[in-house]
């Protein structure tokens, strides 16, 4: 049985012989990189920066993720089947990204042992962070919300701008000050 590798040390991968397949581009802090209803034809690794995942609920902005150094990100649903994705992506800090297209990542889940099962480890990783805030938002108050945060994601704390926090929460601005003086 294949085993699913933790990390991606443990995957050998020798990138500069795949060199090829990625363009390593820098961008500046709120870069759209993907529109909500738009397909994704790339995927993205953080070598430096922050993204956020969010969509548009009646005008109104919800973020639903953060991604950071050394995590792959996209509209994974999207590159996949070549749907429209349901959120768009961007940038919160200037960030520096290796992008790579479909079938160029196709070509190393074909020569690289192992690389396949770890972004579908990923996929799985994300989808139950998925439902853990699906959950959350039923069940715990936006002060258990925010200390939960506070214990599991401290660096969100230190990177990202309140308002986008807030959103995260399903929570105003306004109330995420008041919870944060009274703890």
């Amino acid at each position: 049985m294949l085993q699913t590798p933790h990390n991606l040390s443990d995957i050998k991968i020798d990138w500069e012989n795949h060199r090829h397949l990625y363009e390593e581009i820098t961008v500046p802090a709120k870069t759209t990189l993907l529109n909500e209803g738009d397909i994704s034809r790339k995927a993205y690794y953080i070598k430096q920066g922050c993204i956020r995942l969010w969509f548009n609920n009646h005008g109104k902005d919800i973020t639903f993720q953060f991604f950071f150094e050394n995590e792959g990100v996209s509209s994974f649903e999207s590159f996949r089947s070549g749907q429209p994705s349901l959120f768009s992506m961007e940038t919160i800090e200037p960030c520096t990204l290796l992008m790579i297209t479909k079938s160029n990542m196709e070509e190393i889940f074909a020569s690289v042992p192992g690389y396949k099962e770890y972004v579908q480890e990923h996929m799985f990783q994300r989808v139950a962070h998925y439902s853990k805030l699906f959950l959350s938002r039923i069940k715990d108050s936006p002060k258990e919300r925010y200390l939960e945060l506070l214990r599991t994601q401290p660096h969100l704390i230190q990177r990202v701008p309140q308002h986008y926090i807030a959103s995260y929460l399903g929570i105003t601005s306004v109330s995420l000050s008041r919870i944060r003086n009274r703890i």
